[in-house]
């Protein structure tokens, strides 16, 4: 399993021109299954990613959660994080599950985030989406489990 998340200060993804999940401050993640992960990974997935300190304290360091701030969620599914680019110049994706696995995983891992009370809004599995967002910081972090 693994995620790329950025800190935002505002994000948005869009299919056909119409916004289907939008946010204000807080993280944009990039969520991808692997072929091997199991189901016991998502919860440890999602409590890594909404327990990170990575938002500014009243000092300015990096001492918040996302639920310490109260902050927002937008997850897009995203396979080409598992890209294979060490032959050739086509990435292979063979190590991305496959809609079978990574369908579900992906709705428990959303589940999972909205079990913590959080704004959580998504994108559309499998659809070719626009994502626009703010970097705050930046702050980017990639989780690999």
């Amino acid at each position: 399993m693994k995620a790329v998340i950025q800190r935002v200060s505002n994000a948005r993804v869009s299919i056909l021109g119409k916004t289907v999940g939008e946010i204000k401050k807080g993280l944009l993640v990039f969520f991808a299954v692997h072929v091997d992960d199991t189901e016991n990974m998502i919860e440890k997935m999602s409590d890594k990613i909404c327990n990170l300190r990575i938002f500014e304290d009243a000092e300015g360091k990096m001492n918040n959660s996302l639920i310490d701030m109260g902050g927002e969620i937008l997850v897009v599914s995203q396979f080409t994080l598992y890209g294979d680019t060490r032959k050739g110049n086509r990435p292979s994706f063979m190590e991305s599950a496959r809609p079978d696995k990574a369908i579900p995983y992906y709705e428990e891992f959303v589940t999972k985030l909205k079990e913590k009370r959080l704004k959580v809004e998504t994108g559309e599995f499998g659809a070719k989406m626009d994502v626009e967002l703010k970097n705050d910081g930046p702050v980017t972090i990639i989780i690999d489990l």
